[in-house]
């Protein structure tokens, strides 16, 4: 006997459809009844809020708002990577600007100092007695000079900053003269406040003859503004602080502490000390950089020496030992022997001389005739 087929109620399953939270163009497809997807939705309603953890340059934040999709994270072990900008409703963190480098001191000593030279004293006072009978433009127009036309000692500290500012790779009768002339276009004294309320074309105008003047007009100005905001409108004492004046060098600041403060501080070595110090042969190695000579030198000059050396060897260097074609035969350290770059050679003179040419000119009635022609051997 057959039972009776009895029907058993199933619960009817059905699709839900919903847009993807990460895409847009994406459908996702639910099973359940439409109780099981309320329970479903509430609780997960429910659920706290997780606190992801921002890295945002090595600074870590906690961040309890929940964040969109659209953002792009990287699970890492213990945290979360933030790859793309967090929106503007996000409050995200104000990272501070680095602070700019604070520039490296000014050496003022080798580790291991260089030895003394053989006979330096005997040439260095050869120097001196020779510049005794000789005057140089370093002599009347050096930096020494730009500051006798002013009262004030602030405007007389910075006139001779600014004279060494325009004396790199410039002679010092163009600097003395460029010197005058922006003193005269400022108003007649060399001030602070009056390069500072000058316009740059005025500054401009008045160093146009000295060397990379363009450039030096940006340095004067921005000089004096520092000066006035960070040395009471004043000269600084410091080698370093003079140095971290913009267009200012080791050279510049050791001579401005000696003519503006009388401060011997160490040597400033230009061209001409580098040049005259390397043909002594005072450095058991060839320097190749200005910095490279002073560090020598003041590793074994006495150090009473170190402010005048500068001024003796710079107007030594102009009219003697000059850049081209030195005067050795006028210079005592060649007799002496006290310069191994010395030349033997005396420079050749222009001579003239008379070559006698003969001819015989063959006349039926004609004398002979001698014919002196004067010519010059180059």
């Amino acid at each position: 006997m057959s039972l009776p087929q009895r029907h058993v109620s199933r619960p009817i399953t059905r699709l839900s459809a919903r847009a993807s939270p990460y895409h847009s163009a994406v459908t996702l497809y639910a099973t359940g009844n439409a109780a099981d997807q309320a329970s479903t939705s509430m609780s997960s309603s429910l659920k706290p809020s997780k606190r992801i953890k921002l890295e945002v340059e090595s600074k870590t934040l906690d961040i309890s708002d929940h964040v969109t999709p659209s953002t792009n994270l990287r699970k890492t072990p213990r945290s979360l990577k933030l790859e793309e900008t967090v929106s503007e409703e996000d409050s995200s963190p104000k990272v501070k600007a680095k602070s700019p480098k604070k520039p490296k001191p000014i050496p003022q000593f080798l580790d291991t100092p260089h030895p003394a030279p053989l006979r330096w004293k005997e040439a260095y006072d050869s120097i001196k007695a020779m510049r005794e009978h000789i005057v140089a433009p370093v002599d009347t127009m050096g930096c020494d000079r730009a500051n006798h036309n002013e009262e004030d000692p602030k405007n007389r500290r910075f006139s001779v900053l600014v004279s060494l500012m325009l004396s790199s790779q410039t002679k010092d009768e163009v600097t003395d003269a460029a010197v005058a002339k922006l003193r005269a276009a400022v108003g007649g004294t060399l001030s602070i406040v009056a390069i500072i309320s000058a316009d740059d074309s005025t500054i401009s105008d008045a160093i146009a003859k000295v060397g990379f003047w363009r450039r030096k007009t940006g340095y004067i100005k921005k000089a004096a503004i520092r000066l006035r905001d960070d040395f009471d409108s004043d000269v600084p004492k410091t080698v370093d602080e003079l140095c971290s004046l913009p267009g200012v060098g080791p050279k510049m600041a050791f001579l401005t502490l000696h003519v503006a403060w009388n401060l011997n501080h160490g040597i400033g070595v230009d061209v001409h000390v580098h040049r005259i110090t390397n043909r002594l042969g005072w450095h058991q190695r060839p320097t190749k950089k200005p910095e490279e000579t002073r560090l020598n030198l003041q590793s074994w000059l006495p150090i009473e020496l170190h402010r005048e050396i500068n001024h003796m060897l710079v107007g030594f260097g102009q009219t003697i030992c000059v850049p081209v074609g030195p005067k050795c035969d006028s210079c005592t350290l060649s007799t002496k022997g006290l310069c191994p770059s010395a030349s033997t050679k005396t420079p050749r003179s222009p001579k003239k001389r008379k070559r006698q040419i003969s001819a015989d000119l063959e006349h039926e009635s004609g004398p002979k005739i001698d014919i002196a022609i004067e010519s010059s051997d180059l």
